[in-house]
């Protein structure tokens, strides 16, 4: 069976990165994965701040994605290996989504984001799915960790 997730309130919304399972991660507190991964695009730079801070993973999500901020160089070169780190620490820190993640046994998950062809399955299904991989990945290190 292939569990898929999307939004925060369905049954497997913990997986989400808009997920409010805050952690703390480069000797900062982050509310959420998507804050800590947008804020990454910008490091050492008031943007990076600016992100931490947004009132909610939306609007850090729209603040990393917007332009006329200075993207880092090597982001297409570093972005999986952030996010990895992000969900791993999320995890790593909320032992009620720990048990819910490692529970999904062997089964492959899929983020559901219907206009995501890269983190997500896409509309069509054809999308990479790096984000199901990623917490597939995790799932495996929490394991052997336990």
């Amino acid at each position: 069976m292939t569990i898929y997730f999307y939004g925060t309130r369905s049954e497997y919304g913990c997986f989400s990165n808009f997920s409010a399972y805050g952690f703390e991660l480069d000797g900062e507190y982050w509310p959420t994965t998507e804050h800590y991964f947008q804020a990454q695009k910008f490091p050492k730079t008031p943007h990076c701040e600016q992100i931490r801070q947004a009132k909610t993973p939306k609007d850090a999500a729209n603040m990393g994605r917007d332009r006329s901020r200075p993207l880092r160089q090597d982001w297409e070169q570093v972005k999986d290996e952030i996010m990895r780190k992000a969900v791993l620490r999320k995890f790593e820190t909320h032992a009620e989504i720990r048990e819910i993640l490692l529970a999904t046994s062997d089964q492959e998950i899929v983020e559901n984001a219907p206009g995501d062809y890269y983190w997500g399955c896409g509309k069509n299904g054809s999308g990479k799915n790096m984000l199901g991989y990623i917490l597939m990945e995790v799932r495996e290190i929490l394991r052997k960790g336990t």
